[in-house]
């Protein structure tokens, strides 16, 4: 069905009003006060979460008796910021001895696992908080009750049908929590149950001095950004931008990340998420978690230069890995799935790889990277295909797996790779009628519209991602300069119709660069140049098609 043509962008309300539209909010006054003016005094009422009282007084006690409390945290953005939050305000509220910890994919993998465990209690804990996780492990949480320990559980994913063993579970998707909201990721959770500790102490603590954390985290695990979601990280953003924190402020001086404007949920998407993720695909997750703790400023930078140097190192290991299983897929896929594995690949990348060739080849790919005889891989596929459903009718091939129905990982034996393969093609071929996402159609850009005013306009639907996309741009120009760039990356200089030039970053466009003609149609986002900064902007092209 062809989509019907949209209506020019012309004066800068109608790019909001627009939006607004695709959103279904352009009836409901309320509702877009609310969008376009979040504020965090109208958030979901938190008295409502289940078992968030019971975790505030018994945090209360510890603090109270001088107790030690661990905090494990899962190896990602929204773990370790989690963590990160609830050991700094701990110190703040007088903890005697907060020991955060977190999970690692080459020693336990994902969540509290028994090996996990095990370093939690050499700690000797008197209280166990576990973030961004604890919600399928049973096992782990039973020896800690065996052992009288006490733990709370902060995690949003999957509720189990068998209860936990622990002292409270904070988590909205419990069938019985009453909390109105169902998005907060693990480090919005944290924050509640840090206010909830206040309120029970009677403490002066100012909690929107997390908000730039709850920003990360919330973003990096792609989060709904609606409703509560919306209204912490934009402030958390703002928060951001001042850089009050000195491992956050060192990173965006490495990186190079202009403070100067508006912050945007795709610097941290692209810019700071990938950094703080580099030690844990490399590596213990660790010093992504001393970064942003580090209260010392000469001490961070130091620490901001190894993150850095640990993503390049991660960069380098990707490129080698995804040219090699680009190869294998071309032996070995087929047009209803890719099922590739290597000896060496890195556990820690096998995800960025898989999502890279299931957009490039637009069909569910599987990554794996063997150890010997043992495998753990990722599934990543196209939007809306139920991943989680294929992967669980080849199941019979596999050691374990889990996830959801957007990405999956599993763990096989080698000489059952190519019957997976052929188990999990099959599952893939039978689902291919799973309902397409719809592209959105994007907005016609007039050679005449001023597009630092169209920036500042779409600055006001910020920020953008899970649940409410930035609008798409379409903009013609003069080609005046383009070259490719190391990783296939497309970079190009347009002069436009009504005057000035604009600096276009094409990724993965790289190979387009010999049939460009003089002129070209440009789909993608408009953003601000970080690395030129000042009023420097930037189009990321998703698509280019020569001019007719």
């Amino acid at each position: 069905m062809a989509v019907p043509e949209q209506p020019k962008l012309g004066p800068r309300t109608k790019t909001i009003a627009r939006h607004l539209l695709v959103l279904g909010l352009s009836e409901d006054a309320t509702a877009r006060t609310r969008f376009l003016l979040p504020r965090l005094a109208e958030l979901s009422d938190p008295a409502t979460m289940a078992d968030r009282t019971q975790a505030a007084a018994r945090l209360a006690l510890a603090i109270k008796r001088k107790e030690r409390i661990v905090v494990f945290g899962d190896y990602d953005c929204d773990g370790m910021t989690a963590t990160a939050i609830m050991t700094e305000a701990l110190r703040k509220l007088g903890a005697a001895e907060v020991v955060p910890l977190l999970a690692s994919r080459f020693d336990g993998g994902y969540g509290l696992s028994l090996r996990a465990l095990e370093r939690v209690l050499e700690a000797k804990p008197d209280l166990v908080v576990t973030c961004d996780c604890g919600s399928s492990d049973h096992e782990s949480l039973e020896v800690l009750a065996e052992k009288g320990i006490d733990a709370l559980v902060i995690d949003h994913h999957l509720v189990p049908e068998r209860p936990l063993p622990v002292l409270a579970f904070l988590n909205p998707h419990r069938p019985e929590c009453q909390f109105a909201y169902k998005g907060l990721a693990s480090c919005g959770l944290a924050l509640s149950l840090v206010a909830a500790v206040r309120a029970e102490l009677g403490a002066a603590l100012d909690v929107r001095s997390w908000l730039d954390l709850v920003a990360i985290g919330t973003i990096a695990d792609v989060a709904p950004l609606d409703g509560d979601n919306r209204a912490l990280v934009r402030a958390g953003l703002a928060q951001l931008a001042r850089a009050e924190r000195p491992g956050l402020l060192s990173l965006c001086d490495v990186i190079g990340l202009d403070r100067s404007g508006t912050l945007v949920a795709s610097d941290v998407a692209f810019r700071i998420a990938p950094r703080l993720n580099a030690p844990g695909r490399m590596g213990p997750p660790d010093l992504a978690l001393q970064l942003l703790l580090e209260r010392d400023p000469e001490k961070a930078r130091s620490l901001a230069l190894e993150v850095e140097h640990l993503c390049q190192m991660r960069r380098e290991a990707q490129t080698s890995i995804e040219r090699e299983a680009s190869e294998d897929a071309d032996l070995h896929g087929s047009v209803d799935a890719v099922v590739v594995g290597r000896p060496g690949w890195n556990h820690g990348i096998v995800g960025i790889v898989a999502g890279r060739i299931a957009e490039t080849r637009a069909c569910p790919t599987v990554v794996i990277g063997f150890e010997g005889d043992v495998g753990r891989g990722s599934v990543r596929g196209p939007a809306g295909f139920p991943l989680f459903d294929a992967v669980q009718a080849a199941s019979s091939a596999l050691v374990r797996f889990g996830g959801h129905q957007a990405a999956a990982g599993l763990e096989l034996r080698l000489e059952r790779l190519v019957e997976f393969r052929a188990l999990f093609a099959a599952a893939c071929a039978e689902r291919r009628d799973y309902p397409r996402v719809v592209a959105r159609a994007p907005l016609e850009v007039d050679a005449s519209d001023d597009l630092g005013e169209l920036l500042a306009d779409l600055y006001e639907l910020e920020p953008c991602g899970q649940g409410n996309p930035a609008p798409l741009l379409r903009l013609s120009g003069q080609v005046r300069g383009s070259r490719a760039l190391k990783g296939g990356h497309l970079k190009m200089d347009l002069e436009r119709a009504g005057g000035g030039r604009l600096s276009v970053f094409g990724p993965g466009l790289g190979s387009r660069l010999e049939s460009l003609g003089s002129s070209v149609t440009v789909v993608g986002s408009l953003r601000a140049d970080r690395y030129r900064g000042g009023d420097a902007l930037e189009f990321l092209a998703q698509r280019l098609d020569p001019e007719s």
